[in-house]
């Protein structure tokens, strides 16, 4: 019995400076990329910021009369100015290139720490959380934060530098006029703070509600002959509507109050820019400003106030990334698999004796599924494991395999405690099949070769002939250079049960569990594999979850599970005398 998935949990507040921090860790690896990159900001512009002062000194050299142009240093300062500007555009295009691959790599390490945690975790973080917002996280939320990195990063360097620098111009110009900012300025920074408390929260729960989104999708692919063969078409429409409703209106609010910025801003810096035309006006009258002085503060104005508009509009944008980033964060820090205990030792080549004393398991703890289960694997004996759906099958099998813990009790393997042992030793003495198989996209040989890559091509042939599958592999055109695509999608179910059958009896793990592994396949076939099985599983201790009971008549050890309890165990023909339920469960099924 597998644990329930739970719903995803509202996401925490997180200190924004902290995310931030967390970002800088990952740029600051490659710290001569950044430090290239401020070179081609600063020197870029630069460039940029010395053509409005050439454009005052050549209107200068024109004159206010007929007669006083001065074409040839008109000509001059245009055609410097023009150098410069072609200058800075290739630099800026340098930048762009820089920025981008540093994107890049900062994405990539993000997702491969994202990656290599989700390997890290606990089966049980999987039983909880959904995949369709555990993929929303490794796709959409890291490239929403590559998306900021490549190109709100770079805005906010230039505007920085273009800020300053336009702002040391005008106070060389005119100081008196830069007051007019010292009204405008902090209008909108107060503005834009008070709107960025508004939207952070918004676009959090944007984040939020597309892994919802992405995880019910995913659900409804995986699902949809269910949902096909129940006519629930409609009724599954209805939930995405909702769910789509609440994405969409998530989006909405995020954007609204996000697009709100940018507008205000705006007609804040277009009022400073007619208070500095009326009092520049003022100041040439009263012979302070040249025209060409004027022209100039007017442009660096525009420079000035430009990005700053430029800052607001991306506000957004940085506020997507850092709730995106926030809940790639929370992913990378969940605490991973508990680590081994002090002094855990490898598993040796294993007997396969493998004991259950006295186990007591929830996977709430408030919620005991199992209570005082005990059992014995003799070394080379196929041990089933029958019973009535929630009686606690599979969880004997997540426990062996320490997917999970008992709260009370121990495991032994040829006599150690279990939680001596590393995992990773203790589970590769097993080899599992499941009754949700899994192929990756690759050839027929790779996935049987799966279990031990160094096995031969022949290995592989008797692997596949035990299993009964060797005969269609043959048929294809490419036999087993056959590609399988999409988790075999171009092969039939019970096909690719028997291929999970192979790569398993190609294993040299010393234990088996087949968790429901021969539920695709015909009975006729089923028990052909169980016999060959037998002879390929020799001295191999094996474990057998299976309904159909009578493919497992041949079991030297029946546990009977109820309610967590093993109430009857025995052979076959020891349970049947008795009459007790596994008779019951015998019968019910041949009447």
């Amino acid at each position: 019995m597998k644990k329930p998935p739970a719903g995803i949990a509202a996401p925490k507040p997180q200190n924004r400076k902290k995310v931030l921090l967390r970002l800088w860790t990952y740029l600051f690896q490659h710290k001569w990329m950044i430090l290239a990159a401020l070179l081609l900001t600063f020197t870029s512009n630069l460039l940029a910021l010395l053509g409005p002062m050439l454009s005052g000194l050549a209107i200068d050299y024109i004159g206010t009369a007929p007669g006083e142009a001065n074409f040839p240093m008109v000509f001059y300062y245009c055609g410097l100015m023009l150098l410069f500007y072609i200058i800075s555009s290739a630099l800026s295009y340098l930048l762009s290139v820089l920025m981008i691959r540093l994107s890049q790599k900062v994405v990539y390490q993000m997702r491969k720490d994202l990656f290599d945690k989700l390997v890290e975790l606990p089966v049980s973080f999987f039983d909880s959380h959904q995949t369709g917002d555990i993929i929303s996280r490794i796709s959409y939320d890291i490239d929403t934060v590559n998306a900021s990195l490549s190109n709100d990063l770079l805005q906010i360097a230039t505007s920085v530098i273009t800020v300053v620098g336009s702002l040391i111009m005008m106070l060389f110009i005119s100081p008196i006029l830069v007051l007019v900012f010292a009204v405008t300025i902090p209008v909108s920074i107060l503005f834009t703070r008070y709107m960025t408390t508004r939207v952070r929260p918004l676009f959090r729960k944007r984040s939020a509600k597309l892994g919802e989104l992405n995880g019910f999708v995913e659900e409804i692919i995986s699902g949809q002959k269910t949902t096909k063969s129940y006519h629930q078409e409609e009724t599954m429409i209805g939930r995405f509507d909702v769910k789509n409703g609440d994405a969409v209106q998530a989006y909405y609010e995020a954007d609204y109050y996000g697009s709100m910025i940018g507008p205000s801003v705006n007609f804040i810096n277009n009022l400073s820019l007619a208070l500095i035309s009326v009092f520049g006006a003022l100041l040439y009258l009263a012979g302070n400003l040249t025209p060409g002085n004027l022209s100039s503060f007017v442009l660096y104005s525009r420079k000035f106030s430009g990005p700053i508009n430029e800052m607001a509009n991306i506000i957004s944008e940085l506020q997507s990334a850092c709730a995106a980033a926030e809940r790639v964060f929370r992913l990378i820090d969940e605490e991973p698999e508990p680590a081994d205990a002090p002094g855990a030792f490898t598993l040796p080549e294993t007997a396969g004796d493998v004991r259950m004393e006295h186990i007591r398991f929830g996977y709430d703890p408030e919620k005991i599924i199992i209570h005082d289960l005990n059992l014995h694997a003799k070394p080379g004996s196929l041990v089933a494991i029958v019973g009535p759906t929630g009686a606690g099958k599979t969880t004997i099998i997540n426990l062996l395999m320490r997917f999970y813990d008992p709260q009370e009790g121990r495991i032994l393997m040829d006599g150690h405690d279990s939680r001596n042992i590393t995992r990773k030793s203790l589970r590769a003495a097993y080899t599992m099949v499941l009754q949700d198989t899994w192929l990756f996209n690759g050839t027929i040989y790779e996935n049987i070769a799966f279990s031990r890559p160094e096995a031969t091509r022949e290995e592989v042939e008797e692997a596949a002939k035990a299993a009964r599958i060797h005969r269609y592999i043959t048929q294809l055109p490419d036999g087993y250079d056959t590609i399988v695509s999409d988790n075999g999608m171009n092969i039939s179910q019970g096909q690719k049960q028997m291929l999970t059958i192979a790569r398993a009896m190609l294993s040299d793990a010393k234990m088996l569990i087949l968790d429901e592994a021969t539920s695709n396949v015909d009975t006729r076939t089923e028990q052909q594999i169980q016999a060959a099985m037998r002879n390929l599983m020799k001295d191999k201790t094996c474990f057998v979850i299976a309904h159909r009971l009578s493919t497992i008549q041949n079991a030297d050890e029946i546990l009977v599970v109820q309610k967590g309890d093993i109430v009857e165990q025995g052979n076959h023909e020891q349970l049947m005398a008795k009459g007790g339920v596994y008779a019951g469960l015998y019968r019910s099924q041949f009447q």
